[in-house]
């Protein structure tokens, strides 16, 4: 009734950092943030079980690609933190009605 342990994939899954990519990139890039992400549990998700069927190059490949998706969710996820900022103070006030900012500034 004892079963052997399988040894864990000397190799990272990068799963923690690619869940991560795939929220903030959902919240500051809509979808197409969020795909990278996705794309990298993928194959974060597979470097576990292949490790374990005894395909170590295919688990370093899985783990070298969920790095690289990793990398470009988050490179994603940063340019649209930076447009969310900066959109923010380009158009930050423009929800204030006609006259209303004028009024605002002159403490009205």
């Amino acid at each position: 009734m004892n079963q052997p342990v399988a040894a864990p994939s000397p190799y990272q899954t990068y799963l923690p950092w690619s869940i991560t990519v795939t929220v903030l990139g959902a919240c500051f890039c809509c979808l197409l943030g969020a795909a990278p992400g996705v794309v990298a549990i993928v194959f974060g998700s597979q470097v576990n079980s292949k490790f374990a069927a005894g395909d170590e190059a295919g688990a370093r490949r899985a783990s070298e690609n969920a790095k690289l998706w990793c990398w470009i969710g988050t490179a994603l996820a940063a340019l649209g933190i930076v447009w969310t900022i900066v959109s923010f103070f380009i158009n930050g006030m423009s929800f204030v009605p006609n006259g209303g900012l004028e009024k605002l500034i002159q403490g009205h």
